[in-house]
């Protein structure tokens, strides 16, 4: 049983084009508000948080439309193909736009268009690779995400976005470079992905392995009719688990999502030192994580691959709660590579344990599921921890996310289905491991 990394990189084309989007987004549109329009930066944050509010209504109801949608492309192509080029479309003529109405509108328009695609787009990955493969498939999605974001961040370096402080025009080229580079990589996509045939492999590849019963039909999207599906309720364990699980997913989200957003200003207040590095070394030790990650969890499973993720956070977390200015540089990097091995772990094996539990029809529903509680955390995290922090000192910010990260913790213990089964090797294949 192996997973078909080709594959699995041609659909991670989506996810690649998402993933530059936001980069562009996060780094280029608060500087737009703020120094080309003049707003207050609490101002700005409500704007910013546009994204967040709008991915909790709409990427569960994408989700459920997208799993119900028959076309000749599968479920999730079309609305990965519209809504990507609307929101290129949209995104290019940000710049241009004078006025801050007209602005928040066409910015309101390009979210839109993204909050469409997104579920489906994470969707079509359990979509076509069989459960026991779906955190090894995680892993190689979240590296193209990296590797769009990565790429974006190089494009802002060669067009000096950073110069932008005094002149936003430069944000004219890179917007339309990077709208280019979403259009390229959805033509990859297009060309190098067939959706229904796909999913017919996955099924043929789920029934040779015992996973899924043979001759279900399916529908004209090839889109396959199991047992399961006719029936998808989870029964009253699985929803208990899927309670916990979501409650986890808050959890951690709330203790990260804090750290994240909070470290510019407690690295510069409390380190006394520029934050960058350490976020650099974070997610660079996070994207080489990935792939490990995905394999190590199909030998041991995902809930202990992810007890495993917490635990480390934890002590990661709580070593940087008792670290200041004086402290080890070295200490302090090595807690960071730290976090991104635990982010990584826990990020590549929940959300298949979130699929793991539904039925194939139900895929975009979950997923949409998966993002409300994520999207709900990192709406709540910012504000509570800023809160906190200005009531009793910047010092507080990373006991808050052990706090969170414990309960995380407590709450997985609870987590009783949406593991992956373990690998049956028969005949040669079993000598393998002798």
């Amino acid at each position: 049983m192996k997973l078909n990394y080709r594959r699995t990189v041609c659909v991670g084309f989506a996810f690649f084009l998402i993933c530059a989007f936001w980069q562009a987004y996060d780094t280029s549109i608060p500087m737009l508000l703020t120094h080309k329009f003049h707003m207050s930066q609490a101002a700005s944050g409500v704007i910013m948080a546009l994204d967040n509010i709008l991915a909790i209504i709409m990427l569960p109801v994408f989700g459920l439309i997208s799993d119900r949608c028959r076309s000749r492309m599968g479920r999730r192509t079309p609305f990965i193909l519209f809504g990507t080029i609307t929101a290129a479309v949209f995104f290019v003529f940000l710049p241009y736009v004078n006025t801050l109405t007209v602005f928040i509108a066409v910015l309101f328009a390009v979210l839109i268009a993204m909050a469409t695609f997104r579920t489906p787009a994470v969707a079509l990955m359990p979509d076509v690779t069989i459960k026991p493969l779906r955190s090894k498939g995680n892993a190689v999605i979240n590296l193209m995400g990296s590797a769009g974001g990565i790429l974006v961040l190089a494009l802002g370096i060669l067009f000096g976005t950073a110069g932008a402080v005094k002149d936003p025009a430069v944000f004219k080229p890179y917007f339309l470079t990077v709208a280019v580079l979403m259009i390229l990589a959805l033509l990859v996509f297009l060309i190098t992905v067939r959706e229904p045939r796909f999913v017919r492999e996955m099924h043929d590849e789920s029934v040779k392995y015992g996973i899924a019963d043979a001759d279900p039909g399916e529908d004209k999207a090839g889109v396959q009719k199991t047992e399961r599906q006719t029936g998808s309720r989870l029964s009253p364990a699985e929803r208990r688990s899927m309670v916990f699980l979501m409650a986890s997913i808050v959890l951690w989200f709330m203790a990260y999502n804090a750290a994240i957003s909070k470290y510019s200003v407690y690295a510069v207040s409390v380190l006394k030192r520029d934050y960058n590095l350490n976020l650099i070394i974070a997610q660079a030790a996070a994207i080489v994580s990935y792939i490990p990650v995905g394999i190590i969890a199909s030998k041991i499973g995902r809930k202990k691959s992810i007890i495993g993720g917490v635990i480390l956070l934890t002590v990661s977390f709580g070593a940087m709660s008792i670290l200041r200015a004086d402290s080890s540089a070295v200490i302090m990097n090595s807690m960071f590579v730290t976090t991104g091995i635990a982010w990584a772990t826990i990020n590549v094996n929940s959300f298949p344990m979130v699929v793991e539990m539904c039925s194939e029809a139900d895929v975009g529903k979950y997923t949409g599921l998966y993002y409300t509680a994520s999207m709900s955390a990192q709406i709540v995290t910012p504000v509570f921890s800023g809160f906190l922090m200005d009531r009793m000192g910047l010092t507080v910010l990373f006991p808050y996310c052990v706090v969170f990260v414990v309960l995380s913790l407590v709450t997985m213990y609870f987590v009783k289905h949406g593991d992956s089964r373990p690998e049956a090797k028969r005949g040669l294949e079993a000598l393998e491991d002798i």
